[in-house]
């Protein structure tokens, strides 16, 4: 009985520290300086904006169309959208169908704006109880 529970120990000790940590995106190095990151990063979101959630082989594909300047190879952009990733601009997620996978990269939803002055609306009209004293009920 000891030795299978030191077994299970042992097991579960070796898979949780044979897992390799996660990447610290936030400390991705775009390869050019801010600037230039930027204004690559905002092409890039308008490009995935424009054209829905796209795989990386079809970013680089609408980027190269689009005539994005900046990004030397399809290397860079994948440093480019984890650097986006980062700082949460853009988000990746899994679409899973039987045994394939397709990662798609697509842009996070935009708070709306309230820039519109809502119309003063009608006070709502709260519903009246019947009252009731305590330790009484209604017969009817």
């Amino acid at each position: 009985m000891l030795l299978g529970n030191v077994r299970v120990l042992r097991e579960t000790f070796v898979r949780y520290y044979s897992r390799k940590a996660a990447v610290n995106v936030r400390k991705i190095n775009p390869k050019v300086p801010t600037q230039q990151a930027y204004v690559i990063a905002q092409s890039l979101y308008d490009v995935i904006k424009q054209h829905g959630p796209l795989t990386v082989s079809n970013t680089w594909v609408h980027l190269k169309e689009a005539g994005v300047s900046g990004l030397n190879s399809k290397t860079h952009m994948k440093i480019m959208l984890k650097w986006m990733r980062g700082r949460r601009m853009l988000k990746l997620f899994c679409n899973q169908v039987g045994s394939n996978k397709k990662f798609l990269h697509c842009t996070l939803p935009e708070e709306p704006q309230n820039d519109q002055v809502d119309s003063p609306s009608e006070p709502k009209k709260q519903k009246e109880k019947p009252s009731m004293k305590k330790g009484k009920k209604l017969r009817q």
